[in-house]
């Protein structure tokens, strides 16, 4: 399993990279906003830190202003991997720049028939927000053993990306579950290695 730290806390990145098990980033405008400083300068701080993907995501929310936003963060780094909402111009916007080359992380997923339509869109992650639906009452982990069926059903190359991480075992019944990458907050991942 890939180990993605979800942060926009260069000096947080900067520690776990240097650990050799961090395998990528995952960011959004509001974390990068708590950092006090411009978001494109963060991001290119941010893919420099590491070779894995940066996720750098798009605030439109048509498929117009999600290609113009998508064009400006593509031109930040080679790492960088465009996220997306799951909306129909977010799969739209998924497909045109999967067909471009940039890879692509669809997220805010709470079900396996939009994890089907974004591995058709080309998506290169999938990204299952298993905390929020725990919060809800319904099960992250059935969702990714469900997401991990229909992928290996279709032998489709989307890669699942566990989100909404919030606990040790939520990384562990993740993997269990087939994941393929757990996007995790440093402390949570700092926390892997602990045991009582």
């Amino acid at each position: 399993m890939k180990f993605f730290v979800d942060t926009a806390d260069v000096d947080e990145i900067r520690e776990l990279a240097d650990t050799g098990l961090l395998d990528g980033v995952t960011t959004n405008p509001s974390l990068i906003l708590k950092s006090c400083r411009n978001i494109m300068e963060v991001t290119k701080e941010i893919c420099g830190l590491t070779d894995g993907p940066v996720s750098a995501e798009v605030t439109a929310m048509n498929y117009d202003g999600m290609m113009s936003e998508a064009a400006v963060l593509a031109e930040i780094a080679d790492n960088v991997c465009i996220k997306l909402p799951l909306t129909m111009d977010g799969l739209k916007a998924c497909k045109a720049l999967a067909t471009q080359g940039h890879q692509t992380n669809v997220t805010l997923c709470f079900s396996a028939t939009q994890a089907l339509m974004a591995a058709k869109a080309g998506a290169t992650y999938i990204s299952p927000f298993i905390g929020r639906l725990d919060d809800m009452g319904i099960d992250g982990m059935e969702l990714i053993e469900d997401i991990r069926t229909i992928y290996d059903n279709y032998d489709y190359d989307t890669q699942i990306l566990a989100a909404s991480i919030r606990t040790v075992n939520h990384v562990k019944d993740s993997a269990i579950a087939g994941a393929d990458v757990a996007t995790i907050p440093p402390s949570t991942l700092k926390a892997l290695v602990k045991h009582p």
